[in-house]
């Protein structure tokens, strides 16, 4: 059994139906907020997990060699 929770594609809104709701101050409810930080982590946890590029380390090694000389 497979899930089709967050597969489908978004629905875009047109502004101009929107009316008066676009024009407050939006906000977001805690629940909200904590419910979008924990899936967001959840959806990159993995990707943080994963090893730097040796490709990546190189060029930060480079940066940080650079900042460190002093201008000329």
């Amino acid at each position: 059994m497979t899930s089709d929770k967050g597969k489908s594609d978004a629905t875009l809104i047109p502004e101009a139906s929107l009316g008066e709701k676009l024009s407050g101050n939006p906000k977001l409810d805690r629940p909200i907020q904590t419910r979008i930080g924990v899936q967001l982590r959840a959806m990159y946890d993995e990707l943080m997990q994963q090893p730097v590029p040796p490709r990546l380390k190189d060029l930060l090694t480079k940066l940080e060699r650079s900042d460190e000389e002093p201008s000329r």
